[in-house]
């Protein structure tokens, strides 16, 4: 059974599902160039909230097999929210305050007009790795099911070729789900990882 906090911010009601601690495996299996990648990984998730208008994300994974102690592969960590246009009661950019302090809370009814005809929302996601790539996802969340697709990346000089990805995530028999893929080391885009992760909290 997936228990809800009732005291959410109104734009994070959609994404409230992903809420909490996941913990689990997955495998790598991505060919690029004759060479194979391939392995099984642990993976550990965070969804939280801090009472923003926006779900903070934190991942890290770790390659198992016969390296002997699990050896880290990149971790990431970002932030998810609706998509919608920024408005005189949202802070920002940068540490600005809001220009109408005096603007009530959003509402459920707020986020309801945001409801797409398809019955999902759309959704911005930004991801950070700690080998500098950054990558902003556009998408969609529809009841226990997120697809989201890269619209930009950035990156380093310094960091391996990494063109583009997409993500999918479902909850599914009391488990998250997700599946991977990448356009990277001159690839095209294909399957790259999937998990399989059981809330941990």
């Amino acid at each position: 059974m997936l228990d809800l906090p009732t005291d959410l911010p109104a734009d994070i009601v959609p994404l409230s599902w992903l809420l909490g601690v996941w913990e689990g495996t997955g495998v790598i299996d991505y060919d690029v160039d004759g060479t194979s990648f391939s392995g099984e990984f642990s993976h550990r998730v965070s969804f939280s909230h801090d009472g923003g208008d926006y779900v903070n994300y934190a991942a890290s994974a770790w390659l198992l097999g016969g390296h002997g102690q699990p050896r880290p592969l990149v971790a990431e960590t970002g932030y998810w929210r609706l998509a919608r246009p920024a408005t005189g009661a949202d802070p920002g950019p940068a540490l600005l305050p809001p220009t109408d302090m005096l603007a009530s809370a959003r509402t459920v009814d707020d986020v309801e007009a945001l409801r797409t005809d398809g019955g999902g929302f759309e959704i911005e996601v930004a991801v950070v790795h700690s080998d500098g790539i950054s990558e902003l996802y556009l998408g969609q969340v529809r009841g226990p099911r997120i697809d989201i697709a890269t619209d930009a990346i950035v990156r380093p000089a310094t960091a391996k070729d990494y063109a583009a990805a997409t993500r999918m995530y479902g909850y599914v028999d009391a488990h998250l789900l997700w599946a991977w893929d990448v356009a990277a080391l001159g690839g095209g885009l294909a399957s790259h990882a999937s998990a399989r992760l059981a809330r941990a909290d």
